[in-house]
């Protein structure tokens, strides 16, 4: 399959390019220090994490400790109650140890940060799956690990605040501005240029700096890649439709990146939140325009001042003004098509898989199911697969506060 000139055949080979950028977005914009920093990351990404015994350490992990593979499911009931012509099916990274897709990238990251010596890992983290996983990483590979996280995010996501410090880690409250994922990526940077030279940086999804945005989605890629082999083998064809939420973005290029070659397609699904005004949403693929923050070019929610501006989500881990580089490449080929739904839909869908299936999915995810299951009724036939990319734990408090148990009145 090839549009615009790119030969998606060889695409995840020939993209990012060795500056790390996507067409325009991507690259690495830092000052000398953290620049030399990034450097060594990317040449003990490119050499250790390339060698076979880093690779067989990490399959044996995958298997042994993060229960992989994670498993297909039909949501038959689900797809019943959508007038049955089109068949639902969810990859369940829910089911993936410590509950969501994170613990693919922090595994691998926290595996690079113990073969480079360094001795403690840094995070930041909105819904706190990051911060729990990699809470998990550090205890298994017995280094230090600090989470910065956003006093509001803290009392969302209480339970996960509990987990990262049952597993060792130092969870750092972030006070300033929103007190949300931005403000706790601007901490831990911060934090990170005084200790880089004993800590790495793990970023918790497709964003940053160069070789992050290309690094994490190498780790996901796993997702994808079981996903095709498993749907193949449990129907017979690819599906029709593939269904992923979008914030920073990892989940999603894990997922897609399996299918990228494929006549299959692509659906990233942002946060609408409240509405369309600024502040309301974190949108940024679909409302924003291209800017630099933390240190990559990618397309990002501006103030009338050209800064990162506040944005909005029921989902923690949504909640940020900038998309990953290579989401904004890939709209910018028209591979994937990325759309937007807000937190009622959400929260319904929260509820319908919850009651339908037995399947209680993170906020997070519910964006993508909410997006299939409207997607599914403008369709004639076939079939979607979701990314459920996390389970709800964490979310139960903050839903049984604001929504109750979902009991129609």
């Amino acid at each position: 399959m090839k549009k615009k000139n790119v030969d998606f055949s060889t695409y995840l080979v020939d993209y990012p390019n060795k500056e790390g950028y996507f067409g325009k977005y991507g690259g690495s914009y830092l000052d000398k220090n953290l620049q030399k920093s990034m450097d060594e990351i990317t040449e003990a990404y490119f050499s250790i994490a390339q060698s076979r015994k880093f690779i067989a350490e990490l399959r044996r992990i995958r298997q042994e400790f993060q229960g992989r593979p994670t498993p297909i499911t039909h949501l038959e009931r689900l797809s019943n109650s959508l007038g049955g012509k089109i068949q639902l099916y969810a990859k369940r990274e829910d089911l993936n140890h410590s509950g969501a897709h994170k613990l693919n990238h922090c595994m691998g990251e926290a595996l690079l940060a113990k073969y480079m010596g360094k001795k403690k890992v840094i995070a930041e983290t909105g819904a706190g799956q990051h911060g729990v996983a990699l809470a998990t990483a550090a205890a298994y590979f017995g280094l230090e690990c600090d989470i910065y996280m956003g006093a509001v995010d803290i009392k969302k996501q209480a339970p996960n605040v509990a987990k990262m410090k049952i597993l060792g880690a130092n969870v750092v409250e972030v006070t300033e501005g929103l007190q949300t994922l931005k403000e706790a990526v601007d901490a831990a940077f911060t934090a990170y240029q005084k200790e880089y030279k004993e800590a790495i940086y793990c970023i918790g999804s497709v964003v940053g700096p160069h070789p992050f945005p290309m690094m994490v989605r190498d780790f996901q890629s796993i997702v994808g890649i079981e996903a095709r082999e498993q749907f193949l083998d449990m129907t017979g064809n690819l599906p029709t439709s593939v269904v992923a939420c979008v914030g920073g973005g990892s989940n999603a290029m894990g997922m897609f990146s399996g299918f990228l070659n494929d006549p299959v397609e692509i659906y990233g699904v942002e946060p609408l939140g409240k509405g369309k005004k600024l502040g309301q949403h974190a949108a940024s693929l679909s409302y924003g325009s291209e800017g630099v923050m933390h240190g990559f070019n990618s397309i990002m929610i501006k103030d009338k001042k050209g800064n990162p501006a506040p944005v909005y989500s029921v989902a923690s881990g949504l909640d940020y003004p900038s998309s990953g580089p290579e989401h904004a490449f890939l709209k910018d080929l028209g591979r994937v098509t990325y759309d937007v739904i807000n937190d009622d839909d959400s929260i319904e869908a929260f509820f319908t898989l919850s009651k339908l299936e037995g399947i209680i999915p993170a906020i997070e995810s519910s964006h993508a199911v909410a997006y299939a299951m409207k997607l599914a009724k403008k369709m004639d036939h076939g079939s979607i697969l979701i990314n459920l990319s996390g389970r709800g734990d964490k979310d139960l408090d903050y839903i049984l506060e604001n929504y109750g148990t979902g009991e129609k009145k």
